[in-house]
């Protein structure tokens, strides 16, 4: 057979079926999710997306740029592509795509001869910190007979040296080996850049494309078209490696696995794959004792990479049942609010723990977060803060660990400032702090954040070692809202891209909620005087904030976005933290008017974030929907089920979008970001935390 000539006439002939997509067609597909660097989607949406196909476009980086991952197959002598978009091979027919918390799934069709599943599963086990420390994610491939007859099958993928660098002229390097039943590729920059991002792509570290070894198994490491055509042409690979190691771009290294499956029929036969990456230190940390390299958690558990590489290999059965039973856990919760809630919490669960790293040892565990695509800032509270809920729903110990390290470092004396900072390092993964005190400056914001985050975890935890060894710092940051609560000084929020502004109506509930919080602290860890004084100031404070913060003269009435400006309005999400906390200090009459005026204010996908803009954002909008009435509740969850369904934008998940069009902002791309975990807010409320 010559392979090229075959292939090419059948792509004369060749049209795409359609596919179904459930529970939603999200904007991106999530394949290889599970750190800031592993990272890999199928762009779906109309805007530079295929509209949601395996094969016939490459798999991304989370930002955009390519990631070499291909899938072909050989059925009766010909050869078809199954993923990525090799050129002149023509394409399987895709049947369905359908996701869970930590899984995609393809169901494809070979000229309804032979039908392929590929199963995308990043585990997430949050209880299991052995496992989530472990940067690595399955690919699951199953064939069988769609006609009832027998087909002689051979199965191939590969992956490229672009997973390595984001600088395609880096030179990579590369080995083949084995170790027992594992057989893998191992893939890496030649010139390791420790501590280094291009493109927000890794510099340093280990890649592996891993396998269990069978009958019938072959291998090879070159050029990407040599190799592909060697299976086209052969239906086997050459068990050999091309070791002219070189740039990315020059000749496109790739590495692939290949398996002859015989005579497929109507039992299923499959072969499982693994994609990963081993950092030995993973973090620069300025804590206690200066700056310092942190290692990855895994090294605790595993004597070297091998070791780690062949325990994920092998660990497939027991990774998927525990991550079957999160699966299960998240949609039957979800769903007994709304299949349109369940389409949210599936969908963005992946995504708010795909931007964290566990780090340290045993004894000092640590979890650091990127704040992916806006900032590349290291543990921003004001990231933390929106995606919490996810945390606090899965395991609230993980919520402690990302709040450790920015306490460890304020308490050291590494922050000059009297108030919270910003974040740990300017760009992830150096934690190195700001001694200078020159972070990006919201200082209501994020001393708001973090004693409703601490008290929080306490709720779910009852960890009052944790209160009493930060309580010095939770009360010093109560006394700055204290004083600064009732009428904030012009500054940014959290939603700093729309600017500055005094007064900020949704800014100082979340100070009052923060001294109420202090107050519940404070009682919990003896300091009766301290928690009867800050109760009694927010309960002040608050009473004032309902005249200065309210329009009740409009029809309907509306909390403004800033103090006397009546013909504005906001989402008054900072409300969810009273809720969240059980405290108790907004009347539910404020709760009942926000529910009944956003009902007047809604667009197509949503209600605006405010008066400024005709864009909102998605996970505010879900922390609304949970504090409101079930009409509007369910308004919420209905719109934006409906944006994942309907955006044209081709990214993961974005939690700022344009409520008319659907589309981004103007010159605004928030893409993947770990907020997206605010949509769990709705099953934070379940948990009934109260004092």
């Amino acid at each position: 057979m010559i392979f090229l000539a075959t292939i090419f006439l059948s792509l004369l002939s060749f049209t795409k079926a359609s596919s179904t997509f459930s529970p939603a067609r999200p904007p991106a597909q999530p394949l290889a999710v599970k750190s800031p660097y592993l990272s890999a989607w199928q762009s779906a949406g109309s805007d530079g997306g295929n509209g949601g196909y395996l094969a016939g476009q490459w798999p991304t980086f989370w930002a955009g740029q390519i990631l070499g991952w291909t899938g072909l197959i050989n059925v009766d002598g010909a050869t078809y592509s199954w993923m990525g978009a090799p050129l002149y091979v023509p394409t399987v027919d895709q049947i369905s795509y359908s996701y869970t918390s930590t899984s995609s799934v393809y169901v494809l069709s070979v000229e309804g001869k032979v039908q392929i599943t590929a199963t995308f599963l990043s585990p997430i086990t949050p209880d299991d910190f052995q496992r989530q420390s472990l940067i690595f994610s399955y690919l699951n491939v199953e064939v069988v007979s769609l006609d009832g007859g027998e087909h002689d099958v051979q199965l191939y993928t590969d992956i490229s040296a672009e997973w390595v660098s984001g600088d395609r002229n880096t030179i990579a390097q590369w080995d083949y080996g084995t170790s027992g039943s594992l057989s893998y590729h191992k893939v890496y920059r030649q010139t390791q850049l420790a501590f280094s991002e291009i493109s927000d792509q890794t510099e340093y570290g280990n890649w592996w494309y891993s396998t269990t070894t069978d009958n019938g198994y072959t291998y090879e490491a070159g050029i990407d078209v040599d190799v592909r055509a060697q299976f086209g042409n052969h239906s086997t690979l050459s068990d050999s490696v091309n070791t002219d190691y070189r740039a990315i771009n020059s000749n496109w290294p790739v590495f692939a696995h290949a398996f002859d499956l015989g005579s497929v029929g109507t039992r299923s036969t499959s072969r499982l794959f693994s994609i990963g990456l081993t950092q030995e230190d993973a973090i620069q940390y300025d804590g206690a004792n200066g700056v310092v390299p942190l290692p990855s958690l895994w090294k605790q558990y595993f004597d070297d990479e091998i070791s780690a590489v062949s325990f994920f290999q092998n660990d497939y059965e027991t990774a998927s049942e525990l991550s079957s039973a999160l699966d299960r856990q998240v949609q039957s919760d979800s769903a007994a609010i709304s299949n349109d809630y369940a389409t949210l919490t599936t969908l963005s669960l992946r995504q708010a723990y795909g931007a964290t790293q566990l780090v340290g040892t045993n004894e000092t565990q640590y979890v650091f977060l990127k704040e992916i695509s806006s900032d590349g800032n290291v543990n921003t509270v004001d990231v933390i803060f929106p995606a919490h809920p996810a945390y606090l729903y899965t395991n609230p110990r993980f919520l402690k660990l990302l709040l450790a390290p920015l306490f460890e470092n304020q308490e050291a004396g590494q922050y000059p400032n009297r108030w919270s900072m910003h974040d740990l390092g300017s760009h992830y993964p150096n934690a190195t702090g700001h001694t200078d005190g020159n972070d990006e400056q919201m200082p209501l914001e994020e001393c708001g954040d973090m004693l409703i985050m601490s008290l929080a975890y306490y709720l779910a935890s009852k960890d009052i070692d944790f209160l009493n060894s930060n309580y010095k710092l939770l009360d010093q940051w109560t006394q700055f809202l204290v004083d600064e609560a009732l009428y904030p000084a012009n500054q940014i929020s959290t939603d700093d891209f729309a600017g500055s502004l005094a007064n900020q109506t949704n800014l100082a509930v979340k100070g009052m909620i923060g001294i109420k919080a202090m107050s519940v602290i404070a009682s919990a860890t003896g300091d009766s005087s301290s928690a009867s004084n800050y109760s009694s100031i927010a309960s002040d404070y608050i009473t004032q904030w309902q005249t200065l913060g309210i329009n009740s003269a409009a029809n309907p009435p509306h909390a403004t976005l800033a103090y006397g400006s009546d013909d504005t309005w906001g989402l008054l999400y900072n409300l969810f933290g009273d809720k969240e906390l059980g405290l108790n200090l907004v009347p539910q009459s404020v709760y009942d008017m926000q529910s009944d005026f956003y009902q007047t204010v809604n667009a197509q996908y949503g209600v605006p974030l405010d008066t400024r803009h005709s864009y909102t954002k998605a996970d505010w909008e879900a922390w609304v929907a949970s504090i409101s009435n079930e009409t509007t509740r369910d308004m919420f969850y209905s719109d934006l089920a409906k944006w994942i369904n309907e955006t044209p934008t081709n990214h993961a998940l974005s939690d700022l979008y344009d409520t008319v069009s659907g589309d981004y902002p103007d010159g605004i791309f928030f893409i993947n970001r770990p907020v997206m975990g605010g949509v769990f807010a709705q099953l934070v409320l379940d948990m009934g935390l109260s004092p």
